[in-house]
């Protein structure tokens, strides 16, 4: 019983390990980014727009493809000081991964690299008031830590969003990572 048990444990240790061969940067089977995510990290090169009351500061709650191999982005963000829920659907461009949104200006949403069963990057290029402007956000699929609002990732989940950030222009300065030390959504968020 107790070689059972630990042989559970080892292996719920080890499912979240960090498998290259599983990444997807190119043809991606948009279905299997249909699910269940949690904002994990957003990195904007005008960072004020991803910070406390920034109208790019969202909070995904799940991605799902609908008719055509659309995809609808259902997300929390605050609104007057109110959590406001959100369910966006983005225009297909032709391109493996690659859609439009039309949110404050018309927008291209592009999934950088994915690890279906463990995270997805999404590149946004925005332009507001002619004034371009970039965010990479990180989700992950991981569980919640008990009495957390954030669920983590181990560190080479966040290493592959460092860099992805640095190859879009963006330091570590650039980046806010959604974290059970601070302050966050309302719990109902999750």
């Amino acid at each position: 019983m107790a070689l059972l048990l630990l042989s559970l444990g080892l292996g719920l240790v080890c499912a979240q390990d960090f498998n290259p061969q599983r990444i997807v940067q190119r043809n991606y089977d948009v279905s299997k980014v249909s699910g269940t995510w949690y904002s994990i990290s957003m990195a904007a090169d005008n960072r004020k727009r991803i910070e406390e009351d920034g109208d790019l500061r969202i909070f995904i709650e799940s991605i799902q493809v609908v008719e055509d191999g659309r995809l609808k982005l259902s997300f929390h963000f605050m609104l007057h000081a109110e959590c406001t829920d959100v369910a966006m659907v983005c225009g297909k461009t032709g391109k493996n991964g690659e859609y439009t949104i039309n949110y404050l200006g018309e927008n291209s949403l592009r999934i950088l690299e994915a690890d279906y069963q463990r995270y997805v990057i999404l590149h946004m290029q925005s332009s507001r008031n002619g004034t371009a402007s970039q965010v990479l956000a990180l989700y992950g699929t991981a569980a919640r830590p008990r009495g957390g609002r954030f669920p983590e990732l181990k560190s080479s989940f966040l290493d592959r969003f460092d860099k992805a950030c640095k190859s879009h222009g963006l330091g570590p300065e650039k980046i806010i990572r959604f974290s059970n030390q601070g302050t966050g959504p309302p719990e109902r968020l999750f």
